[in-house]
């Protein structure tokens, strides 16, 4: 029994040991990755998200988006993203450090969303898919309470209101929270390209007898 309890006693110590020396690791070299600082512009890389696109990120957690859309680029090799054009390079660690929360998401029943916001540049376009799916994305839900219905002032309509046929009289305008929702998604660009998203090239296998 004694024996036993010693076996047991290692094994535990041998995989805690193992596992934080993974964790520790991985925070070390992650954990104290700062923006980028390009040599030409000398601008800082990823920039913040603004305000409004901070608070559309909490608007895109609260609708539970993560449970149909990744933010992942992988490379090629690991899927076909890139040919996708789901973006124009591998996603790396340092993409994620400007955000409180990584929503990474783990299924794809959606498009990936990392660079939603290069491949679209219309915010008209966002709107639409949110109020009225159907014709753009066939079995997307709908989430047109994002939105207001309301009696428009002759001659003198809303400038935020929407091209998304209104009935005769009425208008329709995004609330707080869709302008907020957009303006995250639009803040979804990864085009810059750090040293460490270069593409990732195997080196090719040595011949025997060679150098």
């Amino acid at each position: 029994m004694k024996n036993g309890l010693a076996l047991f006693a290692g094994a535990f110590a041998t995989l805690a040991l193992s596992w934080g020396a993974v964790v520790l690791t991985a925070h070390r070299q992650y954990g104290s990755l700062t923006q980028y600082k390009d040599p030409v512009e000398e601008t800082l890389y990823p920039q913040p998200l603004t305000g409004l696109a901070n608070q559309g990120r909490r608007v895109y957690q609260d609708l539970g988006c993560v449970q149909c859309h990744t933010q992942q680029v992988r490379r090629d090799g690991f899927g076909a993203d890139v040919a996708r054009g789901w973006g124009s390079r591998q996603s790396v660690a340092r993409d994620y450090i400007r955000e409180q929360t990584v929503l990474i998401g783990s299924h794809r029943y959606g498009p990936d969303l990392r660079n939603v916001g290069a491949r679209i540049t219309e915010p008209e376009y966002f709107y639409k898919l949110l109020y009225s799916p159907a014709a753009i994305a066939p079995g997307k839900p709908a989430y047109q309470f994002l939105f207001e219905t309301r009696q428009a002032v002759p001659g003198q309509p809303s400038a935020k209101a929407l091209k998304l046929g209104a009935p005769a009289g009425y208008e329709i305008v995004p609330t707080r929270r869709a302008e907020a929702l957009v303006a995250y998604l639009m803040s979804l660009k990864d085009t810059y390209e750090y040293p460490e998203a270069k593409p990732f090239v195997e080196a090719p296998a040595q011949k025997e007898g060679g150098h």
